[in-house]
């Protein structure tokens, strides 16, 4: 009973740290990433489909993304969703074949603001920890009402689910850490 709920508790704080890293790869860097693009959405057949799914999208330099339709006839509206997404601030150019992403250089100011970005998302990492970190002592509260486990066996569950929450409430730190530097190397 124990191990099943600390197994829940490190299940959702992990999981809480693949969103994160999943959101700060959609930070631009300066650095080309195919991740920079997983929130573009195309309109295709009456649906808006991520990008990353109708689309091959390459790095064949560090500061160019290339992408590359299943379906030539979708280039018009790729680069017409990859103009409206004003976060990204790239400007798309298209042979018929292929649509090419030359990633510019970040001003110092621009890079400020995106740290400030990046830290915001490791707040919502954090939160999304500490949420963890309230279930499983809920889910421990509510076995000792139940019975199933004492008082002695709760409250060192508790100590064992707080010992998670800061071991990933510093993981989030470390990374944002990185990808502050990652920002602000030019």
């Amino acid at each position: 009973m124990l191990e099943e709920i600390i197994e829940e508790v490190k299940d959702s704080m992990e999981k809480a740290i693949e969103s994160l890293r999943r959101n700060l790869g959609a930070i631009r860097t300066g650095r080309a990433a195919p991740a920079m693009l997983d929130n573009v959405k195309v309109e295709y057949y009456g649906n808006q489909t991520p990008l990353n799914q109708m689309a091959n999208i390459s790095v064949p330099e560090p500061r160019l993304l290339v992408v590359k339709p299943w379906e030539a006839n979708l280039i018009p509206e790729i680069e017409k969703a990859l103009i409206a997404d004003k976060s990204l601030g790239l400007n798309p150019s298209n042979d018929g074949a292929v649509i090419r992403l030359p990633i510019p250089e970040l001003t110092q100011e621009r890079r400020i603001e995106i740290t400030k970005v990046a830290r915001n998302r490791a707040e919502e990492g954090r939160v999304a920890v500490r949420h963890a970190r309230r279930d499983g002592i809920d889910l421990l509260q509510q076995s000792k009402k139940d019975g199933d486990i004492s008082e002695d066996e709760s409250r060192s569950a508790q100590e064992i689910v707080q010992k998670l929450t800061d071991e990933y409430v510093n993981r989030v730190e470390e990374i944002v850490k990185n990808k502050e530097v990652e920002i602000m190397e030019v």
